[in-house]
């Protein structure tokens, strides 16, 4: 089957993972970032040791050890029922990183709506991801030569990712806001996806529109 999912797009430092740990407190949300399942691996592990050698330079990671750690990742959140695939909608945040990836889970999961989060301003985003380096001892955050590969990498790669999906499915945030109504805008969105269809003993709960 497929996994329902909502996918949250934008430049590092946009605020993606602020939001997605917010909207994943709400029942049936699973928040998966995969930035954040890289930077807890081992790091003698071999997908801890390729995170650490393309991060340090500000480099994507490739495509096969990507997928393959976000395949492990929800096989483990299924298989301690922090995830039901039935009931849930995944949060996708940083991935799919690019077209190949996007056409990679194309038939792995149902995007129900992508939200991009833009910021106008690039200095922005340097401060943010300073910041944020300083406080969480982040490897890829570490120098500005770094900051600046990462946003011209996301410009050029992980950006053309809205390209494969419908417009209907893209919704425009703007993160320069603070984050409640960054958050206020996209529960706007959600409120109006239809809840999946969940059969419980024979009963199936067919979809509904949330109201607002």
């Amino acid at each position: 089957m497929k996994y329902r999912a909502i996918l949250l797009f934008g430049a590092p430092g946009a605020g993606k993972g602020t939001q997605g740990k917010i909207l994943g407190q709400i029942p049936n949300f699973v928040h998966f970032s995969c930035g954040d399942a890289f930077r807890n691996l081992r790091v003698d592990s071999p997908l801890g040791r390729v995170f650490v050698e393309y991060a340090s330079n500000g480099r994507l990671v490739p495509d096969e050890p990507t997928i393959e750690l976000w395949k492990r990742s929800i096989e483990g959140l299924t298989a301690t029922g922090r995830f039901n695939p039935e009931a849930d909608t995944l949060l996708l945040d940083g991935i799919p990183r690019n077209p190949r990836q996007a056409e990679i889970m194309r038939d792995l999961i149902d995007v129900k709506a992508i939200f991009n989060l833009f910021c106008p301003v690039l200095d922005k985003l340097v401060v943010r991801l300073q910041r944020r380096a300083l406080k969480e001892n982040r490897l890829d955050d570490a120098n500005i030569e770094t900051i600046r590969s990462r946003l011209e990498t996301y410009k050029k790669e992980t950006r053309a990712v809205l390209e494969c999906y419908p417009d209907t499915l893209i919704h425009q945030i703007d993160s320069t806001q603070e984050p409640m109504f960054v958050l206020l805008d996209i529960l706007k969105v959600i409120a109006q996806i239809p809840k999946p269809a969940v059969s419980d003993g024979g009963t199936v709960y067919l979809p509904t529109t949330i109201p607002r």
